[in-house]
């Protein structure tokens, strides 16, 4: 089969195209021949030998793809290596794919589908009427956060974003206002959005002095739930005297170790997926390279040149 695989650590150039023997499907589990597998800003990452580095090298990335099964199903789910024509899915934990999907539009849905109905449902617990921060409103989870928040039932879902064109995508993606989401002015500028009253909800990927931000914002029981750090910038440690004066919570998410002790939840899956098929809920799909050029999407999403979910295509 046709692979994408690395011998070395290093920047994306580093991936080449070679033919490998197909991978062989063990118990419960089947092969499929990969349409489409999604990248990552973790795969940089994996390649670069910064996360989640494998035992030995060469190495075939990749943890997501759609495809078809020998009985003609089309499916998604997770895989050890997903760059390439074929990929071994576990059958008890991969979801069938309406036809009328595009890759990307799916496997938006896989990690960054899943963490925004987690942050909202699981961690921050949001009730019909309460007022939602979306931090990165236009970005991969931060989209379909604002989406489905709305969906949710929030009274006010307000959107952060550092470009007129990103708070623009907010907008019409359900957003009721969108804001500059830069530190300096920030608790300002989400109050004035809110009406000069303090939120319910804040979800925050950007971390160190927007993190900290977030926390001037919050109406009593406030909470903000945190699941990343893209600005590289670490807070302050919270001080609990601070969270007690309006009995607010800070709360962390990570995807990772909820699909390892759970498995994949496919029925949090599917809801998404049927969001989707009928229009309520808008994954963006973005760019789609063929496989041989993985290097080059690699690199474009590492330069954020990309918007929406960039995906391979076999």
């Amino acid at each position: 089969m046709r692979a994408v695989l690395f011998a070395q650590f290093g920047e994306p150039e580093v991936l080449e195209e070679a033919e490998v023997p197909d991978p062989v499907p063990g118990p419960g589990q089947v092969l499929v021949d990969v349409e489409a597998a999604g990248v990552n800003f973790a795969d940089v990452r994996q390649v670069s030998g910064h996360y989640g580095a494998p035992a030995a090298l060469p190495f075939i990335p990749g943890r997501e793809v759609v495809g078809r099964t020998p009985g003609g199903r089309r499916v998604m789910g997770f895989t050890d290596n997903g760059f390439a024509s074929k990929a071994v899915l576990p059958e008890d934990a991969m979801v069938e794919v309406p036809e009328s999907l595009r890759p990307g539009q799916a496997l938006a849905l896989l990690v960054q589908g899943l963490t925004a109905w987690h942050l909202l449902r699981s961690s921050a617990k949001v009730q019909p009427g309460e007022s939602v921060v979306v931090n990165s409103g236009a970005g991969g989870v931060g989209s379909l956060a604002v989406q489905l928040a709305r969906h949710f039932g929030a009274g006010r879902v307000i959107a952060t974003a550092s470009t007129e064109d990103k708070r623009r995508l907010a907008m019409e993606l359900g957003a009721d206002a969108a804001v500059d989401g830069h530190a300096d002015g920030y608790a300002e500028r989400v109050l004035e959005a809110n009406g000069g009253r303090p939120v319910d909800v804040v979800l925050d990927a950007v971390g160190g002095p927007v993190f900290e931000a977030a926390l001037d914002v919050l109406a009593m029981f406030g909470r903000v739930v945190t699941y990343g750090s893209s600005s590289g910038e670490h807070p302050r440690p919270v001080d609990p005297a601070r969270l007690a004066e309006r009995n607010a919570g800070v709360i962390g998410f990570w995807l990772r170790p909820l699909l390892d002790r759970r498995g994949l939840d496919r029925e949090v899956l599917g809801e998404l997926l049927g969001l989707t098929a009928s229009g309520r809920l808008r994954p963006l799909a973005g760019a789609e390279y063929p496989l041989g050029e993985a290097a080059q999407a690699l690199s474009d999403l590492a330069g954020r040149r990309t918007v929406g979910k960039v995906v391979l295509t076999t």
